[in-house]
């Protein structure tokens, strides 16, 4: 079993990357920030995190997206705005099925959600700074099980928002 934490959309926070990073350290085996950190690929701040560059990124340092694996599972990490994600995830579907992708992280909207397309999970971890449709400040910790994934969504100050887990049924592929 392994733990990934997502994050998105901080746009310029330092601390708070700091303290999120610190607070799941030990529990989690990858850290992702899915895009529009507004900071430098060698800022402190962002270390540890697997990132890429979103639409707010203009330093250099980051990918437009990577994947990576963990668990068995496939990985594609994007900001989403490449893709009109707030619009449709339609073309964000084709590039996870062209990557063979088990879970599609992505930010861009600040819109906390997450939902099986296929055998695909697309989740976005929301914004700890400015998030839309809902007023916590959220971050997601996903539990990869060999039937399933839990999903933890936590607000900036480390509570966890127990009514928005759930479990996708998702076998290993």
């Amino acid at each position: 079993m392994s733990k990934v934490l997502v994050v998105s959309d901080s746009h310029g926070l330092t601390r708070e990357l700091e303290v999120v990073r610190e607070r799941h350290l030990h529990e989690v085996d990858l850290m992702i920030h899915c895009g529009d950190s507004e900071l430098l690929a060698d800022d402190k701040s962002i270390s540890g995190y697997l990132t890429v560059k979103g639409n707010c990124d203009f330093g250099g340092g980051y990918p437009l997206e990577t994947t990576t694996e963990i668990a068995g599972r496939k990985f594609l990490v994007t900001h989403g705005h490449k893709y009109s994600v707030k619009s449709s995830l339609m073309n964000l579907k084709y590039k996870a099925a062209e990557v063979d992708a088990d879970i599609a992280c992505f930010g861009h909207s600040h819109v906390l959600g997450a939902e099986v397309i296929g055998d695909t999970l697309f989740l976005n971890p929301g914004s700890i700074r400015l998030p839309r449709e809902r007023m916590e400040k959220t971050y997601v910790i996903l539990e990869l099980l060999d039937e399933s994934i839990k999903m933890s969504v936590y607000d900036i100050s480390g509570q966890e928002l127990k009514d928005l887990a759930f479990e996708f049924a998702l076998p290993k592929k």
